[in-house]
């Protein structure tokens, strides 16, 4: 595949897609969504509905990235397309990005400005990785989780599937969180959070599970 890029979604989110497809000099051809956008500071033709058979035929040629915050919404497109036949979504990692030689990444990846990932860190596919955040080493981040800005995960931290870190939040070396977990924002977490729940404050506390 080239330079040229098709976005699904058009929003906030997708406005930080279309500067890191930008820097790393992809021609945005056309956004996917639901309705066109009334807000079109990038100037991008609206495509339709990824789903429609003609979008998809494109899809086949040219690489895409889904450019939506929700962590479900995400993942619920990226399957649709899959079961269409088309591959992951590619990655996008801004140039000012420092990552180690030695991490793992898969697909559908969002490395945002100024992210660190240093070495032996694993990121499943379809994260969001947010301005400033800081993964270390050996750190683990399941399906489709959202690391918000300047969130800092420690050493060998695991983040289960579908979990969002909010901005600013600190998450000490060696914990583990659940799957469809939330952390507010300046979160100071210090020990493992088990699935499904929500936990603010520092040191953390539990308010929904």
């Amino acid at each position: 595949m080239g330079n040229e890029i098709i976005i699904m979604g058009y929003s906030g989110h997708g406005f930080v897609i279309c500067d890191v497809c930008e820097r790393n000099n992809l021609t945005i051809i056309g956004y996917c969504d639901n309705e066109e956008k009334s807000l079109n500071p990038y100037q991008l033709a609206y495509l339709g509905n990824e789903n429609e058979p003609a979008i998809i035929e494109q899809l086949r040629s040219i690489s895409y990235f889904i450019a939506i915050g929700n962590n479900k919404i995400r993942a619920k497109i990226q399957a649709n397309l899959i079961q269409k036949g088309l591959p992951l979504a590619i990655n996008l990692i801004h140039p000012s990005a420092q990552l180690s030689t030695k991490i793992q990444l898969s697909r559908g990846i969002l490395i945002a400005p100024n992210v660190v990932i240093n070495p032996l860190a694993a990121i499943s596919e379809g994260v969001i990785c947010n301005t400033a955040s800081v993964i270390e080493h050996e750190v683990k981040i399941g399906k489709y989780s959202f690391i918000g800005p300047n969130a800092t995960l420690l050493g060998a931290v695991e983040v289960g599937d579908f979990s969002f870190v909010g901005a600013n939040a600190v998450v000490k070396e060696g914990v583990k969180i659940g799957n469809n977990v939330t952390i507010g924002a300046g979160s100071v977490v210090i020990k493992d959070v088990k699935d499904n729940q929500t936990v603010v404050g520092n040191p953390q506390r539990i308010i929904k599970q």
